[in-house]
């Protein structure tokens, strides 16, 4: 899963040699992919309806925000600011998985992993550095 700033297609085809990849456009993301991706997807895994978007905007209000944006969403993945967040509130939670190459003001480069067991979804922070 990927929430965007591919930058160049390249690394999305990289990407796509390893896996499947579920993904929407950033905005940095060249022409060619802003044509190809969307700006927001769903995705149904193991029983766990997942959103995914890029920007989720200010983070006053983000979590009731995209809340409303996915209705029908147990958790959202976006991108944008790069900042690690895990919020949650009763059944429905939002997880910015930082930024593996662009730490920007993060005090490190992460990635995130999702682990989805019994209908449910767990996000966790792995740090690199």
């Amino acid at each position: 899963m990927h929430a965007g700033d591919f930058s160049q297609p390249g690394v999305l085809a990289e990407l796509r040699r390893i896996g499947r990849v579920f993904a929407v456009q950033g905005n940095v993301d060249a022409p060619e992919l802003r044509r190809e991706l969307p700006d927001r997807a769903t995705l149904e895994l193991e029983g766990v309806t997942l959103g995914l978007v890029h920007d989720a905007g200010p983070a006053r209000g983000r979590l009731r925000r995209l809340g409303r944006l996915f209705p029908d969403a147990d958790a959202v993945v976006f991108g944008h600011s790069h900042m690690p967040l895990h919020e949650v509130d009763d059944s429905f939670q939002i997880f910015n998985p930082g930024s593996p190459t662009e730490r920007r003001r993060a005090p490190n480069r992460t990635m995130g992993l999702a682990t989805i067991e019994d209908g449910r979804i767990e996000f966790r922070h792995r740090i690199l550095g």
